[in-house]
């Protein structure tokens, strides 16, 4: 996933996200602050900003990034909680990470406003209504979904594993053509571990929706068989590193985010005929958020650019075309705007019925946690 890829920061105080002064002509200049990699911003200031100002003559689309990972949204966080005394907040749009969605609701920092747009009736996934254990439905409308799944070379895989015991008794019969990263190399390795209690651990899937201190206590077996597993694997030395072993055969399979793959194969980088599974029972994805600040400063605005920033034919055009993510709104009010092409490219391999069953999100905040410590407790050792 885009987002995950490094955790470089760029404090909000170093940009200009207080230089309010308005474009030479515009009448109100709407600051729409993003986490994420710079290509977050690029969307805004490329794509999204000038579609919707030319619809809203007198509007300024401003967009400003505060860096990849959870330390962007962190400093969205902190600097709307510097202002909360304030009237006025100069952040009219934040984009965040799941992570901090909680925090943000917990210290009022947002608005319920979904249901004031026509389009927060689209977003219907779990994503849109919890995030990692906090409920948010209502004040968080997704941007996009991104997804984990396996990626293989059909040459050298041809019984393809669709589980993941099935995987594992794959990668046994075929020692280190199974590649991933490990927990420290990027989120595709986190998000195929998490998948893995999600599939051997006691009651695994149920640390998306609460925090059981106990649980952990019933991981031992799974991440024994993790080790073991392991032991056959390839480690990669990251998100990029799977999809480039990948490429070159020396491994035949691995965990990958799915627009990284795509924009991968549309740069010639992997073959064309390489393919996507997703594994049962689920393996874990995640969205960036738009959220709505509760003191923004031109607030009915935001809500007209975060409505046309959800509908079906921006995310059509702008999530799904330019970038290869899954739409923040659900697939099917998205397919009328799609070329058959575009749409066969995304939803061959994964099809929306393996989304909705299989799709799942990242656990509760203090259970990721868990399985990371665990893991470098118990797999590491």
């Amino acid at each position: 996933m885009t987002t995950f890829r490094g955790f470089r920061v760029a404090a909000l105080t170093a940009v200009s996200l207080l230089a309010l002064s308005a474009g030479a002509n515009a009448q109100v200049t709407l600051n729409v602050v993003t986490a994420g990699d710079q290509n977050m911003v690029d969307y805004v200031i490329d794509f999204l900003g000038p579609k919707f100002e030319a619809k809203n003559p007198g509007v300024k689309v401003r967009a400003i990034g505060t860096g990849p990972g959870d330390a962007g949204s962190q400093a969205v966080f902190e600097k709307l909680k510097a202002q909360k005394s304030q009237d006025k907040w100069d952040v009219d749009v934040a984009v965040v990470h799941q992570v901090i969605a909680g925090p943000m609701l917990k210290e009022e920092l947002l608005e319920n406003y979904t249901g004031k747009i026509e389009s927060g009736k689209l977003a219907t996934r779990d994503s849109a209504k919890n995030a990692l254990g906090a409920n948010v439905q209502g004040y968080v409308m997704p941007m996009f979904n991104s997804q984990i799944a396996i990626a293989y070379n059909p040459d050298m895989v041809k019984d393809v594993p669709t589980t993941y015991q099935a995987l594992a008794d794959w990668a046994k019969a075929n020692p280190k053509k199974f590649g991933y990263n490990g927990i420290k190399g990027g989120m595709s390795g986190v998000g195929f571990v998490t998948g893995w209690i999600y599939a051997f651990a006691p009651n695994g899937l149920a640390t998306t929706t609460a925090y059981d201190a106990n649980a952990k206590a019933g991981w031992k077996d799974a991440l024994a068989g993790l080790k073991e597993f392991n032991k056959n694997a390839t480690i990669t030395p990251g998100n990029a590193g799977t999809l480039d072993m990948l490429g070159r055969g020396e491994i035949a399979m691995g965990p990958v985010w799915v627009d990284m793959f795509y924009s991968w194969m549309a740069d010639g980088k992997i073959s064309p005929k390489t393919k996507l599974v997703l594994l049962g029972p689920g393996m874990p994805g995640q969205p960036m958020y738009y959220t709505l600040p509760a003191k923004a400063a031109h607030k009915d605005i935001a809500l007209k650019f975060i409505d046309f920033a959800a509908s079906p034919e921006i995310q059509a055009e702008g999530i799904v075309k330019r970038f290869n993510w899954y739409p923040g709104i659900d697939a099917q009010y998205v397919q009328k705007s799609l070329d058959q092409k575009t749409w066969d490219k995304l939803f061959t391999d994964v099809t929306p019925a393996d989304l909705a069953a299989k799709g799942k999100t990242f656990p509760v905040a203090a259970h990721l946690k868990e399985i990371q410590e665990s893991y470098e407790a118990n797999v590491t050792q």
